[in-house]
Formats: C-alpha cells, sequence, structure tokens
C-alpha cells in the first residue's frame, strides 16, 4: 500500500505529511489489500466568501475500483479527518458489495477481446479549437450494469462510462434527477 501526498497552493509540511498517512493508512486497512493505491491532494483555497478553503482530496486504486472523495474545512487537519472517515466509509461500502455478489449474485466474468468486438466511432470534424476544453483517457476493463452502479456510487459521479461485458459496448450509466438510475445503450443504424 502506497499513499502519495502533493500539496496545491500550500506546502505540504512534514508534520501534516505523517499525519496523512497515520489518518489515511489507517482507514485503508478496512480493506486488507496489500495492492491499494492512494493518492491525496491538499489545496488551500482563499476566498472570502467561503470559510472551508481547507480541501483534502483522496482517490484509492483498489483492485477493480476507484474511490474518490473530496471533504473540505477551516482547517486542513479537520478535513484529513473528514475525508479519512469518508474513505474508509466508502470502502467498507465496497467490501460489503464485494462480499455479497461472491455470495452468489454472480461474479465478474473476463473475457477476452478482439479489436473486432469493438464499435467503431466516427468523431465530428471540430470547426473551432475552442470548443474542445478537456480530453481525458480512461483504461476500461469489462464489467457488468451492477459493477457499474458500484463504481458510479464509490466516484460520487452522475454518471460513469463503461465497457459491458455482455454486449461489448460501451455504455453511460447515469444517475436520474427523480431517483434511480438510468443507462445509455448504443444502437448502430445500418
Amino acid at each position: 500500500m502506497s499513499i502519495t501526498v502533493t500539496g496545491r497552493k500550500t506546502s505540504v509540511t512534514p508534520a501534516l505529511r505523517d499525519y496523512v498517512e497515520e489518518k489515511i493508512g489507517r482507514s485503508l486497512e478496512v480493506f486488507d489489500r496489500a495492492a491499494m493505491d492512494a493518492e491525496v491532494v491538499l489545496r488551500a483555497e482563499k476566498n472570502p466568501s467561503n470559510p472551508k478553503g481547507a480541501i483534502c482530496e483522496v482517490t484509492v486504486r483498489a483492485k477493480g475500483a476507484v474511490i474518490r472523495v473530496a471533504e473540505a474545512d477551516e482547517d486542513m487537519y479537520a478535513a484529513i479527518d473528514a475525508a479519512g472517515d469518508k474513505v474508509e466509509r466508502q470502502l467498507r461500502k465496497y467490501k460489503t458489495k464485494i462480499v455479497d455478489r461472491r455470495g452468489g449474485k454472480g461474479t465478474i466474468r473476463r473475457q477476452p477481446l478482439a479489436a473486432d468486438d469493438l464499435p467503431e466511432i466516427e468523431l465530428p470534424e471540430e470547426e473551432d479549437d475552442d470548443l474542445l476544453v478537456r480530453t481525458k483517457e480512461i483504461e476500461m476493463e469489462p464489467m457488468t450494469e451492477e459493477h457499474a452502479l458500484v463504481q458510479t456510487d464509490l466516484l460520487g459521479h452522475d454518471f460513469f462510462v463503461y465497457f459491458d461485458q455482455d454486449t461489448h459496448q460501451i455504455q453511460v450509466i447515469y444517475h436520474r434527477k427523480n431517483g434511480g438510475y438510468g443507462i445509455i445503450k448504443p444502437v448502430v443504424k445500418a
């Protein structure tokens, strides 16, 4: 298990680094995995209208899952405490889902993919460079809809893009405003 601590708009003192490693390290012990990596980013924002300027962002990469937590407080140590507690809760939730899945509700199957299995996607030509704000590449591994739902909850995002292992297509799962989830499945017109 490795913990990387970086600072943005703030310096990371040795005392602060030791506190992060102790608090976040104790939270990671819940999962009993040696092959986990945690990235902790400490930020200080100076905005007079926002009294909670100390922000602690934690990203944990466990086997098959990414858990992301961000907490803000007036004091950096309090933000680290809150983020550590939240990471621990998220890891317990993920561990429970894994145990439930192994208990007979289904397993995640890995199937080898060929280049022919992936659909061809044509991107529109860009007219103006100012329209594309950010490009992000993500590694995808085949997963079920159930596993994608778990990932959406763990990341805390409104949507999650994944490669469905049964249909061999990229799909999007999202939170609906009136509650529940929706899924976008591509249909190629012939």
